[in-house]
């Protein structure tokens, strides 16, 4: 039912089209259902519902794409992360090395003075 608020009469809503013609009410006086409900109000309503739904849906989508995106991020050692275990290990050979040439001298200079 469209009730015409102007001309004060009830017609059958025309299902074909979504917004009611002019030729029936103006949109301003048209209301639908029941008196109390002004279609402008109720077209206007809806669309602030429905981009409200939309950007809620986005946002939850957004946020959904970050923490996966970090979770995949985080499984992984990144390259910083590889780069500083391979100078770690690098540097530990190369210490041990080292003591082993230092140990190797102790060793020498102690067989030269008979301290061994």
């Amino acid at each position: 039912c469209l009730w015409c608020a102007s001309s004060g009469r009830c017609v059958e809503y025309p299902i074909r089209r979504v917004l009611p013609p002019a030729n029936f009410c103006e949109l301003h006086s048209a209301r639908w259902g029941v008196c109390w409900v002004n279609f402008e109000a109720l077209i206007i309503a809806m669309s602030v519902v429905g981009g409200t739904i939309l950007i809620m849906v986005g946002v939850c989508c957004c946020c959904c794409c970050k923490k996966k995106s970090k979770k995949q991020v985080s499984e992984g050692p990144d390259k910083d992360d590889e780069r500083a275990a391979r100078e770690r290990e690098k540097r530990r050979v190369q210490q041990e090395e080292r003591r082993a040439e230092m140990k190797s001298r102790h060793d020498e200079i102690r067989r030269k003075y008979g301290t061994v």
